[in-house]
C-alpha cells in the first residue's frame, strides 16, 4: 500500500497544481501524513531548477504551519488525534522518554528532528504535549525544515540528476553529520 501511495505521489509532481499539492503534502506530513514531501520536492526541482528557490519556500513554510498544526494536535487534541498518530508509528517508549528531555533540550530536539528523515511529526506534537515554548518550537522548526528543503534544492539545481542518487544512497550519513553540527553549534552557543 504504501509503494501505491509512493508511486502515487512521484507522479503528482508533473501536475500543474504541483505547487500546491507540496504544500498541502508538506503541511500534512509536518502533522500526521507518512510520506515526506521529499518525494515530491526533488523531481519538481529536476524538472523545473529555475524555481528551485520557490519550490523550498512553499515546501518550508508549509512544513512549518504544519508543524505548528501538530503542535496544536498536542498541545489541545493529544488524546483524540495525537496518540493514535504516536501508536501508528510504534514510538509509544520514544515519545515517553523524550517527552521528558523537553524542558531542557527542546529547541535542540525539535531541530534535529526537523531535519533529520525521524517522524518530525511525533515531535511536533510531543512540543504541544510537553507545552514547549511555542517561540523555541517556531524558531527551532524553521531554522531546521528550512535547512533541509533548501538544502535538497540547493544541490538538485547545482548537480542535477546524479545528486539525487547520492542524496538517496547517503541520507543517513548526511542526516547525521547534520546533526553533530547543530548539536555542537548548540554545545558551543550554550558554553560560549
Amino acid at each position: 500500500m504504501l509503494k501505491k501511495l509512493y508511486d502515487y505521489v512521484m507522479d503528482l509532481a508533473d501536475h500543474p497544481k504541483a505547487l500546491w499539492i507540496l504544500a498541502i503534502m508538506s503541511f500534512a506530513e509536518s502533522s500526521f501524513f507518512p510520506i515526506p514531501p521529499d518525494v515530491l520536492l526533488i523531481p519538481m526541482v529536476l524538472a523545473a531548477p529555475t524555481r528551485a528557490w520557490k519550490i523550498a519556500f512553499v515546501c518550508s513554510v508549509s512544513s512549518l504551519l504544519g508543524g505548528i498544526f501538530g503542535y496544536v494536535i498536542g498541545a489541545y487534541f493529544f488524546d483524540v488525534i495525537g496518540q493514535p498518530i504516536v501508536d501508528f508509528y510504534h514510538l509509544q517508549a520514544q515519545f515517553e522518554r523524550f517527552s521528558g528531555l523537553y524542558n531542557e533540550y527542546g529547541a535542540i530536539i525539535v531541530a534535529v528532528a526537523g531535519f533529520s528523515p525521524i517522524p518530525y511529526k511525533v515531535f511536533t506534537i510531543a512540543s504541544g504535549v510537553t507545552n514547549l515554548d511555542i517561540t523555541t518550537f517556531i524558531i527551532a522548526s524553521a531554522v531546521s525544515r528550512s535547512a533541509r528543503f533548501f538544502l535538497v534544492a540547493a544541490l538538485l539545481w547545482k548537480y542535477g540528476s546524479p545528486i539525487r542518487e547520492f542524496i538517496e544512497n547517503h541520507l543517513a550519513k548526511l542526516t547525521m553529520l547534520f546533526c553533530i553540527l547543530l548539536v555542537g553549534m548548540f554545545v558551543v552557543l550554550k558554553y560560549i
